[in-house]
């Protein structure tokens, strides 16, 4: 089998680690599979492929899309590392509000499956970061939406010390004025 596939503390999230075939030339590994995605619970069709790149310091989140347009995710980190992080607002869940993160990097090669119902964002940890990533659904603004990503009631824990975050943060007007979770109205959430 060409994945490892593990069920994270919130089950839905899971962490994909690719078989990676190396040799003096370089590497080779398969990034997506179809038929061992579906087996193993990810049975999700993607239809559009992103790719960007941030420097050290960059914390994009918590971004999510809302019904009908709601997104799946499959990130990697193809350059560089980053602290990747999913938030459960699954009203009905039983791990609504808690999160999950797991570090990704071009040395782990390791992928994130991020189910539709949860808001995603993530931390630059190296002097530059390039993630590719799969969605479920097309960006849809009208259906666009986010969370705070330090909203005291998930308490993301980022990965870094906070005195360090904070002063070296590089954080978008847009993401730095999304609301707090229990803001947010229910026709919003999933």
């Amino acid at each position: 089998m060409p994945f490892e596939f593990k069920r994270l503390k919130i089950n839905d999230v899971i962490l994909v680690t690719p078989k990676v075939f190396g040799d003096s030339r370089g590497f080779f590994l398969e990034s997506y599979q179809k038929s061992e995605f579906y087996k193993n619970g990810i049975d999700v069709e993607f239809c559009q492929d992103n790719h960007s790149k941030s420097v050290k310091g960059v914390l994009r989140g918590l971004h999510y899309q809302k019904n009908p347009k709601a997104q799946a995710k499959l990130v990697r980190c193809s350059k560089g590392k980053i602290f990747d992080v999913a938030v459960d607002i699954r009203k009905k869940s039983p791990t609504f509000g808690k999160w999950v993160g797991e570090i990704l990097s071009e040395d782990n090669k390791n992928m994130l499956y991020i189910p539709a119902g949860f808001a995603h964002g993530f931390i630059v940890l190296s002097d530059e970061a390039e993630l590719l990533y799969k969605a479920s659904n097309e960006y849809s603004p009208e259906n666009d939406r986010g969370i705070r990503w330090n909203d005291p009631d998930i308490n993301v824990q980022w990965g870094v010390d906070y005195d360090e975050l904070n002063n070296n943060l590089i954080i978008s007007d847009k993401d730095a004025k999304q609301p707090y979770l229990k803001e947010i109205c229910e026709e919003d959430l999933f």
